[in-house]
């Protein structure tokens, strides 16, 4: 899984700040890495794949929700993909005037 490509269209598809956009990619790439899809589903997870999952989420989420949403989803399946939520995202430090 190319991080670079999943970041790039995930900015297309769902926008989101480039700090959400990062970890849920890095997370994607993690799920790709540890084989637990391919184990599950019968095939590598792919750039389309996560888009497509991403894409059946209630319109109301956001980006970490809509990842989170599909996380979910893993989980009460197959068990084992609770790792891969999204708890926390640093936007940077925060700006009171």
């Amino acid at each position: 899984m190319d991080s670079r490509e999943l970041t790039a269209a995930l900015e297309r598809e769902f926008g989101g700040t480039e700090a959400v956009r990062r970890t849920v990619a890095r997370q994607a790439r993690d799920l790709a890495d540890s084989g637990r899809i391919a184990a599950d589903r019968g095939h590598e997870l792919t750039v389309e794949e996560v888009l497509e999952e991403l894409s059946d989420a209630p319109e109301d989420h956001d980006l970490a929700e809509r990842w989170n949403w599909w996380i979910g989803s893993l989980e009460t399946a197959y068990g084992g993909y609770e790792r891969f939520t999204v708890r926390f995202v640093d936007d940077g430090p925060d700006v009171n005037a």
